[in-house]
């Protein structure tokens, strides 16, 4: 059976999304509706980067918002096609990609303006998102969902870390 949750904000707000259920952990609308508050003056035209993509409700949320373009990865291939017929409903096609792999495997020679990291807590490694750091351009954000403490992120500076529940929602700047 398919879960959904509904875009917070901007041009699709209210739109309900399909997430995959089993195994992803969406983060939750209170959450996301704060996050992309405290970002949103550098959402406009940015290139995006949503990992661990799971439903894309973080990309999607992006887009709603005014990015310009968002390239989702995620390992799961059925989390993947949720992804795509979410975009497809929503007509957001020409400003997507779908990447499906292992994001330890990922290279492009792409840089994002913004890098979001919702991994899944069970399986939190450090190192994949320090990983990440190289494909944000030269004044980027990242933002990572993590249990625990903010990791070190060498070359990003720690802005901002907000305390939810059992997560914690840190912003780096480079």
């Amino acid at each position: 059976m398919k879960n959904s949750v509904r875009i917070t904000a901007g041009k699709y707000r209210g739109r309900e999304i399909l997430t995959p259920g089993a195994g992803t952990h969406p983060m939750g609308s209170r959450e996301r509706l704060a996050l992309f508050n405290s970002i949103s003056a550098s959402l406009p035209g940015a290139a995006v980067l949503d990992t661990f993509a799971g439903s894309g409700a973080l990309g999607i949320e992006a887009l709603s918002r005014g990015a310009s373009f968002v390239t989702f990865v995620e390992k799961s291939p059925v989390a993947a096609q949720i992804i795509k017929e979410n975009l497809a409903k929503l007509e957001l096609d020409e400003q997507s990609e779908v990447i499906v792999g292992d994001l330890e495997k990922y290279f492009t020679a792409k840089r994002f303006n913004l890098i979001l990291a919702d991994p899944p807590y069970d399986d939190f490694n450090a190192n994949i998102i320090v990983q990440l750091t190289k494909f944000l351009d030269e004044n980027g954000i990242l933002v990572l969902s993590h249990p625990g403490d903010a990791p070190e992120l060498g070359g990003l500076r720690l802005a901002k870390t907000t305390a939810y529940a059992g997560a914690r929602i840190s912003i780096y700047y480079r």
